[in-house]
């Protein structure tokens, strides 16, 4: 049995400010695999006053103290890689193969990248006779999801530690036992007093008040956009920064020249990995139509070669991360059925055999329409809806028919074509034949997945503030501003 009872917070772990906890569900067994402690609005203000006070030094530390700092964060991580794996299996359902190699992966790849671009990023840049100056942003409030917990922790801490920042994190009360073992990480690696504090909680008890807290500096959210909408809110009337990463309904456009039932049976298995809990999944397939039939068979015979079950055995895919999570894909497929999609595989209830666990049966809609709720709305399953067009011109005007922009996805052989359909999706990245991924590539979204971008450098840009000093001499060495810092500040 797992416990997440205590905060990080300046250093040390400590008792919350009041004593309520809930459990943890395993969602493959839908028994307790533990409890976390919820968190208050005065366990934030512990934990901002501690970032606060360590902000002072830790934002004017320099850029070799800081490169040390994530090497040896990257090497206390390396020991602990398993049991992030093993604690994601367990508090969200990840198989247990997809855990190690993907979930607590990606974890180093983002601190290794983060300590990559902060060895060449240009912290100072002169334009004639005005030096630009980037700073550290100050304290900041991450917010983060359950369905990949470490990739948006490390995609949010890694940056906010190799600029200078200070930070406070509250993680999902769905996967508490992943953050807890990075805390343990960054203290064993030796992070300064409060440069890292983790705050364990629910969104109403801590996520308000850390998007509200007027000493927070900036705010990273990471989940749905009704929720983000609230964080906007909150940090409204203290003009802080926000920056989010929300939610998608990502289109695959298959162009006439692809291999239809090549690119249409690749197209599903993308979106059923993780049981379909990624912001990003290609969830609306464009066919052409007189291509239709051609791709809903090669779906449904990927949609028959899936293995559902045990998170432990490895199947293809776990179960979804909670009740209310599987009750909410459930009732999005019983819409899709009463609205006249054609059900092709899949369905209602749980993949035979499997009598309790959150397992949604692998589900193909065709003939779906975007009035349909099921194309509108995010069902954060492994349901994928099969559309037609009757042009390249009317695939883009439905994939763009969206209030989401998060990512767009083309699979076809013309790169002039494929260049032009690119330039035309309004969306924040554009997947060509479900290309390997790029940890330098911007990640985030136009118009309600949010704003900024995450990975790479382009995730240290919301870090910083922009100084410019007008009538400034060129600094002697690209590093002077870093070594004029005071010294041993992360002793």
């Amino acid at each position: 049995m797992r416990t997440a009872l205590k905060m990080y917070i300046d250093g040390k772990w400590v008792e919350p400010a009041a004593t309520r906890t809930i459990e943890v569900i395993n969602p493959a067994t839908e028994q307790s695999a533990g409890q976390v402690a919820l968190g208050s609005a005065a366990d934030v203000d512990r934990a901002v006053v501690a970032a606060r006070r360590a902000f002072h030094s830790f934002g004017r530390s320099s850029r070799k103290e800081r490169i040390e700092l994530l090497e040896a964060i990257i090497a206390a991580y390396k020991p602990r890689r398993a049991d992030v794996a093993a604690a994601i299996t367990a508090e969200m359902g990840a198989p247990a193969e997809l855990a190690d190699k993907l979930h607590g992966a990606i974890g180093h790849i983002h601190l290794k990248i983060a300590l990559n671009v902060l060895k060449d990023f240009e912290f100072s840049r002169m334009r004639g006779t005005t030096r630009i100056e980037y700073e550290p942003i100050g304290v900041c409030g991450l917010i983060t999801p359950w369905n990949w917990p470490i990739n948006q922790i490390a995609a949010k801490v890694a940056p906010a530690l190799a600029t200078g920042c200070t930070m406070i994190l509250k993680p999902s009360e769905l996967s508490p036992f992943s953050a807890q073992i990075w805390a343990e990480v960054l203290d064993a690696a030796g992070v300064p007093a409060g440069v890292f504090n983790l705050v364990q909680g629910d969104g109403p008890g801590v996520g308000r008040a850390i998007a509200a807290h007027p000493d927070i500096d900036m705010v990273s959210f990471t989940g749905s956009t009704r929720a983000g909408i609230e964080v906007a809110r909150a940090a409204a009337p203290s003009i802080k920064r926000v920056h989010q990463e929300l939610g998608g309904k990502s289109a695959n456009i298959i162009l006439p020249d692809a291999d239809v039932a090549e690119a249409a049976a690749a197209g599903f298995r993308a979106i059923v990995t993780n049981a379909g809990q990624s912001c990003n999944a290609p969830t609306r397939m464009l066919v052409p139509r007189d291509r239709r039939d051609e791709a809903v068979a090669a779906v449904a015979a990927a949609a028959a070669t899936i293995a559902i079950g045990n998170p432990l055995d490895n199947p293809d895919i776990g179960p979804v991360v909670s009740r209310s999570q599987f009750e909410k894909i459930q009732g999005l497929i019983e819409a899709g059925v009463a609205e006249g999609a054609t059900l092709v595989s899949g369905g209602p209830g749980r993949p035979d055999g499997l009598t309790s666990g959150f397992y949604v049966r692998p589900t193909v809609f065709a003939d779906v329409e975007n009035s349909m709720t099921i194309a509108r709305e995010e069902i954060f399953g492994p349901v994928l809806c099969v559309m037609s067009y009757d042009s390249v011109d009317d695939a883009i005007a439905i994939a763009n028919a969206s209030e989401y922009g998060l990512a767009g996805y083309i699979q076809g052989k013309d790169e002039t074509l494929i260049a032009d359909v690119a330039s035309r999706l309004r969306v924040g990245q554009v997947l060509v034949n479900q290309p390997h991924p790029d940890g330098m590539a911007p990640f985030g979204g136009y118009k309600q997945s949010g704003n900024g971008r995450e990975w790479g450098d382009f995730g240290f840009e919301g870090y910083l503030e922009v100084k410019a000093v007008l009538g400034a001499r060129p600094l002697a060495t690209p590093g002077a501003v870093e070594a004029a810092a005071p010294a041993a500040v992360l002793a």
